[in-house]
């Protein structure tokens, strides 16, 4: 019982035929008295109580003969249902391998590589999922499909080639998915009305013969006879606006429908545009807002801060028209230079000139060298692991301590107050998978961090470090060799005087998600610098199974 109500949602609801569930689990039939259901008197301390179907669990009389003892049975028909009943039936690879290989430097060294060892090494399946692959059931599905599409400019794409091949592959490389939607586009009237990221809708991509080809299946398009369209997805590959051209030319993929050629995306209005920067100018597909901004800051502000912040939007903030930018507020821009410079000269009559234009230019992103001490180098380590909202914490730490199980709250208490008593111990934490393992160590973390102590949270993979606050991987936060299988004693690469040393030095606990999967020298290399470097730190290490 769970705040005066059964955790496994009895009594269950009257149903008078067996369905599926939503989560794979089926709802059997629980026939009410009016329907034929049966009802029971059960003798309690407090009085008789009558019980109907509502109550009963799932069980199988065989099994509860033979063993003396109810075992809940019920049907699954879903991967989605067994996945935690099996641990992970799907979570793939149970351990991470890193390694270097030696460069092949010398011919006469023969280098032996043991591919079967290293799959079996780096992968494990369990019978359950051995038993799946033999029947060839599905392992994984993806719904709608996605086609990437290729974004570079004319002869600009990416072509390989051997010693063998390269001429011909020069001369006649092979068709990209833009090259064949330009080619669809001048032979098929229907593609001209579709964007490029339309077109896997109706067309599918050969990839031997390197041509968009119509689908012959799927849903018929109204008034376009023998075209049909599915629900695949066209993605153009992302680009940053500081590549320029390539960025704008996607920008005309995604808006003009039927090109036919490089040159035609170019043209607007029967107008033909150098660039395609231009091009999307004309479409006004970029927009100026910038304009405004510094407008507004030539009313208020200092010379200096002007050109602060026409700095920072050409860095950051990537403006269609630069330039146009440039040549609009040039002059409030040099307006302190040339006023130094009048004075200097004593002529009252001088205007602006390219000289005063460009010592602004050379202002533009000065900036004074900094003046720090070499003390605060690790200032970065710290900031990081002490960069956290102790009042958000602690609000989270006092919602969530009524959440845990008495078990969690024992594990709670244990840890926090041998981390309290500043005694170095070692934690194991071990459970099957969604017993909430996760939600106790974010809760420890959050704890600690509520006080303004360093908690340092480590996974053996980026994937695992995800899940945890301030997460990091154990390579990355402790400079560990990824070849240590092949040295005697691998150390951590951190001093103490480093960033990573201070932190160690003043962190209270330390969680290692995944340790399990680790090389054992990963741990050995731990313990080495937080005992013969002089580093103490409390110890937490969590086993994700």
């Amino acid at each position: 019982m769970i705040d005066g109500k059964c955790s496994k949602r009895y009594p269950r609801a009257l149903v008078s035929n067996t369905v599926t569930g939503n989560d794979g689990y089926p709802l059997y039939r629980r026939r009410s008295a009016e329907d034929g259901g049966k009802l029971a008197t059960i003798q309690m301390r407090n009085g008789d109580i009558e019980v109907d179907n509502r109550w009963v669990v799932p069980y199988s009389p065989l099994l509860s003969k033979t063993y003396k003892a109810h075992i809940n049975v019920e049907y699954c028909n879903s991967v989605k249902s067994i996945k935690y009943i099996c641990k992970y039936v799907n979570k793939g690879s149970d351990m991470a391998v890193f390694g270097v290989q030696p460069e092949r430097s010398d011919r006469n060294v023969v280098i032996h590589i043991n591919e079967i060892a290293q799959y079996q090494a780096g992968r494990y399946i369990s019978s359950n999922e051995a038993v799946w692959r033999i029947l060839s059931f599905p392992i994984h599905e993806r719904s709608p499909a996605v086609v990437h599409l290729a974004v570079h400019l004319e002869n600009e794409q990416r072509v390989y080639f051997t010693a063998a091949n390269v001429q011909q592959i020069a001369l006649n490389p092979l068709a990209t998915t833009l090259n064949a939607f330009f080619t669809l586009c001048q032979n098929d009237a229907f593609a001209k009305t579709l964007l490029y990221s339309e077109v896997p809708t109706c067309y599918t991509w050969n990839a031997s013969r390197k041509s968009f080809e119509r689908r012959k299946r799927g849903e018929r398009v109204d008034g376009q006879p023998g075209i049909f369209k599915d629900t695949t997805i066209g993605r153009l590959y992302t680009l940053h606006p500081n590549q320029d051209e390539c960025f704008f030319l996607r920008m005309l993929l995604v808006n003009v429908p039927g090109p036919t050629s490089f040159q035609q995306l170019r043209i607007v209005n029967g107008v033909t545009h150098v660039t395609f920067h231009s091009a999307c100018q004309a479409l006004n597909l970029l927009e100026n807002d910038w304009d405004v901004c510094i407008n507004d800051v030539c009313n208020t502000s200092h010379t200096n801060q002007i050109r602060a912040l026409f700095a920072i939007i050409l860095t950051a903030c990537s403006p269609s028209s630069p330039r146009e930018l440039w040549e609009k507020y040039k002059s409030h821009m040099a307006e302190d230079i040339f006023r130094r410079i009048r004075k200097k000269n004593s002529n009252m009559s001088m205007d602006f000139t390219s000289e005063i234009y460009n010592e602004a230019l050379i202002n533009q992103l000065g900036m004074p060298s900094p003046n720090r001490s070499a003390a605060a180098s690790f200032d970065a380590e710290l900031r990081r692991e002490q960069n956290y909202n102790t009042g958000d914490l602690l609000s989270y730490v006092q919602s969530n301590i009524p959440k845990l199980t008495l078990e969690q709250k024992g594990i709670y208490d244990k840890i926090m107050q041998t981390v309290s008593n500043g005694v170095g111990e070692i934690f194991f934490l071990d459970a099957p998978g969604g017993t909430g393992k996760t939600f106790l160590i974010r809760l420890i973390l959050a704890a600690i961090r509520s006080q303004n102590d360093i908690a340092l949270a480590l996974a053996l993979s980026r994937i695992a470090a995800t899940l945890l606050p301030g997460g990091r991987t154990v390579h990355s936060a402790l400079k560990l060799p990824l070849n240590m299988q092949f040295i005697e004693t691998p150390t951590c690469n951190i001093t103490k005087a480093s960033g990573m040393g201070k932190v160690l030095q003043k962190c209270k606990l330390i969680v290692w998600d995944e340790c399990t999967m680790a090389h054992k020298k990963s741990l050995e290399a731990l313990d080495y610098i937080l005992t013969h470097k002089e580093i103490r730190s409390k110890t937490l290490m969590n086993n994700t199974m």
